[in-house]
């Protein structure tokens, strides 16, 4: 006689059946040293995630038993901040290889959910003036609204045929498009780009530029470095400085402008999930491009609660694909008419 075979879900055969949440974790059971060591950060931040997304991850299943919020943002984070599905990770919080899976995309999709919140341009009158307030404290950079540049984190081929992810060192790679203000904080976060595009060509299509040159430019600009053209809003070092003048306007878009590189280090330091030193991301563009973009989200909502806003730069192997900057000038007079006229009134 045939013995069917059952195929069953380990949670189960350990839990058994039943519609309740399951709580195999207690965050009061730990310190805030071990939550810090194996999660990325202390029982309050973990609690305020836990307020935030709890509605979102308590969501009905047809599972046996739901995974509490609380299990679920804890797996999350440990994912993020060590890159690694590792079974003492599961082990921790009495979970599965599996289960910890499906945790990570529950709460990378409920944040992603909550991007425009926490991701945004200030738009009152009085914020953009204090962000512009900021940004001249740092080297004396007058109307900046926000630093810009371009980002790669390594993925997993999506397949032999689709070439369109693979960057100018031969991986594969989600060029990520971001903006920050003079902390850290980010201001725009496009993390879905091919590897393969220059950051020029991810500007030109990028929804930053559509915002900026419809509705976003409030008497000031961003800046940017020598992979991107001038633009009436955005400032971008000259090629050549000959006077005075071009040399101090130089060295100070250069001393801003830095902030977004450490605001990269400081982002991969965190979630080394992105830094390289566990391997690429094995998912999906569309799904590591959500588990960047959630991870830029915890990063703000890190700074907006004191938490180390400059980290040490990552230990991890970090391929970035060096740029090949064509030296051209701007054919938008108006935009060098602009950064001249910036030179004379700030820098002669």
């Amino acid at each position: 006689m045939a013995v069917p075979i059952a195929v069953l879900d380990c949670d189960l055969l350990l839990y058994g059946r039943g519609h309740r949440t399951l709580d195999r974790f207690k965050l009061e059971d730990v310190t805030d040293e071990y939550l810090v060591s194996t999660y990325g950060f202390p029982r309050q931040f973990i609690y305020y995630l836990v307020d935030l997304l709890g509605a979102t991850l308590s969501r009905p299943t047809q599972r046996s038993r739901a995974i509490s919020p609380e299990t679920q943002i804890l797996a999350a984070l440990g994912f993020y901040t060590s890159g690694s599905f590792q079974t003492r990770m599961g082990d921790a919080i009495g979970i599965s290889q599996a289960s910890m899976s499906r945790c990570v995309a529950n709460v990378t999709e409920a944040l992603v959910e909550r991007a425009s919140q926490f991701i945004h341009f200030p738009e009152d009158e009085a914020t953009v003036q204090s962000l512009k307030d900021d940004f001249y404290g740092l080297a004396g950079m007058p109307g900046v609204l926000g630093v810009v540049d371009c980002t790669h984190v390594a993925i997993k081929a999506p397949n032999a045929e689709d070439l369109s992810y693979v960057n100018r060192k031969g991986l594969h790679s989600l060029n990520c498009l971001m903006v920050c203000d003079a902390r850290g904080v980010l201001l725009s976060a496009e993390t879905h780009w091919p590897g393969s595009l220059p950051d020029c060509t991810v500007l030109e299509q990028a929804a930053l530029t559509s915002q900026f040159e419809t509705e976003l430019c409030k008497d000031g600009w961003l800046l940017g470095d020598s992979s991107f053209l001038l633009r009436t809003w955005l400032m971008t070092p000259l090629h050549i400085p000959e006077t005075p003048a071009e040399y101090r306007y130089n060295m100070a878009h250069s001393a801003t402008h830095n902030i977004i590189e450490r605001t990269f280090r400081t982002i991969r330091a965190r979630f080394r999930c992105l830094d390289g030193s566990k391997g690429t991301l094995q998912y999906s563009p569309e799904k590591s491009s959500h588990i960047i973009l959630a991870c830029c989200v915890l990063h703000n909502i890190s700074l907006e609660h004191g938490l180390d806003v400059w980290s040490s730069p990552a230990t991890g192997h970090v391929e970035q694909p060096e740029e090949e900057y064509e030296q051209m000038e701007s054919v938008d007079s108006e935009a060098c008419r602009i950064r001249q006229e910036l030179l004379l009134t700030h820098f002669s």
